[in-house]
């Protein structure tokens, strides 16, 4: 399947900040109704790295920190908008004193059963910005899943619903036998039970005995995400630990990136280009950890108009020999006749 070229990105996905009242209020800005929210409070540890998505309902909560399952929470994100979403007075979503981010996707606004796999899902697919979330029960044996994609993804990453474990990822540049955890810090696990040492295709992706991602009887989440040009870009790098660090081309200029080193235990890390919006972009938030926002990584790296720029040796980015997967989705793409400039 041959993708649209996207020349605004910011209609399939896009940062909002915005400032709780401890009340209820609507967030707007986003563009279009998202499918996919994934809120922080950023001058607090005590809100947590929350994810809703359309498919499994407002309402319904996990948390990318911990290994809980997912609980219903009417005052956190109470509906999906044409132009983003309402929280009530919930502390984690909304409270008064709080600076918050949300990062938000655009999914179909609808959902679809799918029957390309072993396993019947419930898919909502936007075969137009190759992002897709999936629902399904798993079986406890070797099994496919249909993602609604069209082309095979680069990125998945799964969850548990209704028991305890790990959040797992899937990335190309490790390949079907291992799998990183959002949660954790862990490098790299390898295992044939994780992704059945299959490759994903452009209508299913594959899973064995895990009970991580397939146990029996027990309901998941899968968010499924595809290269697209000009748009979102999910490959691998190796640092060169300097503070004129290595270069990362996406052929677009990024307005978010998330980063996890592979070969040894770090925390993960994001930016994005609405919480500073100048380079060099120190502040970060983490998927696995609590903490409030700050400048940890105060070197940071750059955005520009045709990728990232490193400008720290850290660990959690650009240690010398250290290998990093990331994904990055765009601000100003390289396509068409869509100019992109550097900030």
């Amino acid at each position: 399947m041959a993708y649209t070229t996207i020349k605004k990105p910011s209609d399939y996905f896009n940062t909002v900040l915005y400032a709780g009242n401890g009340s209820t209020q609507s967030i707007t800005g986003v563009n279009f109704q998202p499918d996919l929210v994934y809120v922080k409070g950023r001058n607090t540890s005590s809100k947590y790295p929350t994810i809703f998505d359309s498919v499994r309902g407002a309402t319904k909560r996990l948390t990318t920190f911990s290994t809980n399952v997912e609980d219903t929470h009417p005052t956190m994100l109470s509906s999906f908008d044409s132009d983003g979403w309402t929280s009530g007075a919930d502390d984690q979503t909304n409270a008064s004193g709080t600076n918050y981010v949300c990062w938000n996707w655009l999914a179909s606004n609808t959902t679809a059963s799918n029957t390309d796999g072993s396993i019947t899902s419930t898919v909502s697919a936007n075969t137009t910005s190759g992002f897709s979330i999936v629902s399904y029960t798993g079986t406890g044996s070797a099994a496919t899943v249909g993602h609604g994609l069209g082309v095979a993804p680069k990125m998945i990453i799964t969850k548990t619903r209704n028991t305890v474990d790990s959040w797992y990822v899937y990335h190309t540049s490790l390949g079907a036998s291992k799998r990183l955890g959002l949660n954790a810090e862990d490098a790299a696990a390898t295992s044939s039970t994780y992704w059945n040492d299959t490759e994903p295709t452009n209508s299913v992706f594959s899973l064995n005995t895990n009970s991580g991602n397939n146990g029996s009887g027990v309901t998941m989440i899968a968010y499924c995400f595809a290269d697209v040009k000009g748009f979102s870009k999910f490959g691998s790098y190796t640092g060169n630990g300097s503070t004129d660090g290595t270069f990362v081309y996406t052929g677009f200029k990024p307005a978010f990136v998330m980063i996890k080193v592979t070969n040894v235990s770090q925390y993960w890390t994001i930016f994005d280009n609405k919480r500073e919006g100048y380079n060099v972009t120190g502040k970060t938030l983490f998927p696995n950890l609590s903490n409030s926002e700050g400048s940890f990584l105060p070197d940071g790296i750059d955005f520009v108009s045709n990728g990232i720029k490193f400008r720290s040796d850290a660990t959690a980015m650009n240690a010398s020999g250290n290998t990093y997967i990331y994904m990055a989705f765009a601000e100003n793409p390289l396509v068409g006749d869509n100019p992109a400039t550097a900030r």
